[in-house]
């Protein structure tokens, strides 16, 4: 997946978005799911939190604002992180707190300690129905939900951003962890009114 035309812009109406081989990603518009993702952990306790997806940097802004101890962020578009770094979105971030791994989420998680982080958000693609990158089907089945469990406290929680509610991802959710939850997100787009979702499960069954 390295050769995606990846796009920071900044739009005639003022905002900035994301785009990748064409495909709108995000704006700074409408950035309440994103923040939410943050703050759907971060009421469970989360202080130590993995995020896959940088996009506009609204999750990781969110769980830092909210006291988070550590993030670090996942982000496989190096054209994305320096966007960000140089102020595109809610950055530029300074924040010892901090760190953004260029690479694969899937690769970020596997390498994390056993049962070593509070939460995980993944904000990687639009969701199991609408994805930009079809080899990110993967993110959203049973060996990658397991792979996060594991690398989750007995309290943990892993959430997931999407643009529909999946059946089929809240079924492998329940195969490792003991309480599933899929919560509407009401979003104003473009003059409409429109829903994402946050799809978590938590307490991963050992």
């Amino acid at each position: 997946m390295g050769d995606e035309a990846v796009v920071v812009r900044r739009r005639e109406d003022g905002a900035t978005e994301l785009r990748v081989n064409g495909v709108f990603v995000m704006d700074d518009v409408e950035t309440s799911s994103e923040r939410l993702l943050a703050e759907h952990v971060l009421d469970d306790g989360a202080r130590e939190v993995l995020v896959g997806g940088l996009g506009l940097g609204y999750t990781a802004r969110a769980l830092l604002d909210g006291g988070a101890t550590r993030v670090v962020v996942a982000e496989l578009h190096p054209e994305v992180v320096r966007a960000v770094a140089d102020g595109a979105g809610a950055g530029p971030f300074d924040d010892d707190r901090l760190s953004v791994v260029v690479g694969d989420v899937a690769d970020v998680v596997t390498a994390q300690p056993p049962a070593g982080l509070d939460a995980i958000c993944l904000d990687v693609d639009n969701g199991p129905d609408f994805l930009v990158h079809p080899a990110n089907a993967a993110l959203y089945e049973t060996p990658m939900i397991e792979r996060c469990a594991r690398a989750l406290r007995d309290d943990g929680v892993l959430a997931i951003w999407s643009m529909a509610d999946s059946a089929p991802l809240r079924t492998a959710l329940a195969g490792r962890f003991e309480h599933v939850e899929a919560a509407a997100v009401p979003v104003r787009l473009q003059g409409r009114d429109e829903r994402y979702w946050v799809l978590s499960g938590r307490r991963p069954r050992r």
